[in-house]
């Protein structure tokens, strides 16, 4: 049960591993050195990429093992067409070109504009890219990474940080994810057969 080494414990215990873990992962740390030198208005490096590799670090699997995309948020309330988006992911792609893995890049300020229609329900109109993560189907997935500032890395957790290191996948019932949080959590078990999803 050593891949449980972290759970239960102090969140400023958890939050000390979580970042030695991904900044010591070459993959995650070159997301996010290319991420701050693209420097887009309130960034976040999210989810999968992060939460994955720690599960990696402690169940001794290869860098990479399980990720399918790196996700960077952004937060830019200042044009919200959709020409204006297009042009920051376009650019991105040129900037993360070679990395191990492709970025999808999305602007928080528009998900309202396309939600619905993808989802079929509403969703609210984030202020932030940190507010948009506490609206994950499930609150394990509910994290990102920057750097700070002063170069520091930051991290945005609102549900803590204890179900990843439990290897436990929480529903976020705050909005009608039923759905994505079934298949979300039955990929992860294929993947990591260590996880348990919490039901709906």
């Amino acid at each position: 049960m050593d891949h449980l080494r972290y759970s239960g414990l102090s969140f400023e215990a958890q939050r000390a591993a979580f970042l030695d873990i991904v900044s010591a992962d070459p993959l995650v740390r070159d997301a996010l050195e290319r991420a701050r030198t693209l420097a887009l208005p309130d960034w976040l490096v999210v989810s999968g990429a992060l939460y994955n590799t720690v599960w990696n670090h402690l169940t001794g699997k290869p860098s990479g093992y399980g990720i399918k995309d790196v996700d960077l948020f952004y937060f830019d309330d200042g044009d919200l067409s959709y020409e204006a988006e297009d042009a920051v992911i376009r650019r991105a792609a040129r900037h993360f070109d070679g990395l191990a893995l492709p970025v999808e890049v999305r602007n928080q300020a528009r998900v309202h504009l396309w939600y619905p229609q993808k989802f079929g329900q509403p969703c609210p109109r984030y202020t932030s890219s940190s507010q948009s993560i506490g609206y994950f189907a499930s609150k394990t997935h509910a994290v990102g990474v920057r750097y700070d500032a002063g170069g520091e890395l930051e991290l945005v957790a609102p549900f803590g940080l204890d179900d990843i290191f439990s290897f436990r996948i929480t529903p976020n019932r705050v909005m009608d994810n039923q759905r994505t949080h079934e298949t979300k959590g039955k990929r992860a078990q294929e993947c990591w057969p260590e996880i348990t999803v919490v039901p709906w």
